[in-house]
């Protein structure tokens, strides 16, 4: 095997790559931003952010010792993860808390990753991450959403100049920190008027006799401080 270009692979994915230009950071804020704010376009940008919510709950899941039995993403952009063990306990409460949470903590990790210049091995583990995702997807347009999306992280980072490849990462990190933030107010708003009784937030409060209202108030404070913790670290502050 040649170990030259093992090595050349081993620093194209670990190195670190330069800092884009400070406009490039400030213009991929602005057109995540644009496709979270507007509701047209927020319908269709929403399955990315479900991808993320789903595949939450999966890893945690799966960490936790339960049995992932699969994810369901339907176009609406509703999502189902199914996993097997014991009906109560931490486990379950993680897993239940992971979703809403998942998006955010996804986009502060990658802030952290960009913040240190490494735009390449962040696009290379939202592709591993999405790949081992597939394999758990158990309906057809869950195949289709998280191949698109799989199959973008790799062309952009296997075909592009580094500036693609940069505003691309940085595009994508911002949608999740402002994507995050979305979906809990929504979630609020629909127990406001009496729907999703059967939330994450509702499945929650019946594990753990805590009420609904302040696991919202735990998504709204990972959501909002991811934002702030990420965007400064994109910002360079």
């Amino acid at each position: 095997m040649d170990t030259t270009s093992i090595a050349g692979m081993w620093d194209r994915v670990f190195g670190t790559q330069p800092d884009p230009n400070q406009w490039l950071v400030v213009i991929t804020a602005v057109v995540a931003l644009a496709a979270v704010a507007p509701s047209g376009v927020w319908r269709l940008s929403r399955n990315a952010v479900t991808i993320a919510h789903e595949g939450g709950h999966g890893l945690i899941a799966l960490v936790s010792g339960r049995r992932l039995d699969g994810i369901r993403l339907h176009s609406d952009t509703s999502g189902l993860t199914l996993s097997r063990g014991k009906p109560t306990g931490i486990g379950m409460v993680l897993t239940a808390a992971a979703g809403y949470s998942a998006p955010s903590l996804l986009g502060l990790g990658g802030a952290w990753l960009l913040a240190a210049n490494h735009i390449t091995l962040l696009l290379w583990s939202a592709t591993a991450l999405l790949l081992a995702m597939l394999l758990m997807i158990r309906n057809a347009y869950g195949v289709l959403t998280v191949l698109l999306a799989g199959g973008a992280f790799l062309l952009v980072s296997w075909l592009t100049e580094p500036e693609v490849q940069a505003a691309f990462a940085y595009g994508v990190v911002w949608f999740l920190l402002l994507g995050g933030v979305r979906p809990v107010f929504e979630l609020q708003g629909k127990r406001r008027r009496g729907g999703a009784p059967d939330s994450d937030a509702d499945q929650l409060s019946r594990l753990t006799h805590v009420p609904a209202a302040l696991w919202l108030v735990l998504f709204h404070a990972v959501s909002l401080c991811s934002l702030t913790g990420g965007g400064r670290w994109l910002l360079g502050l």
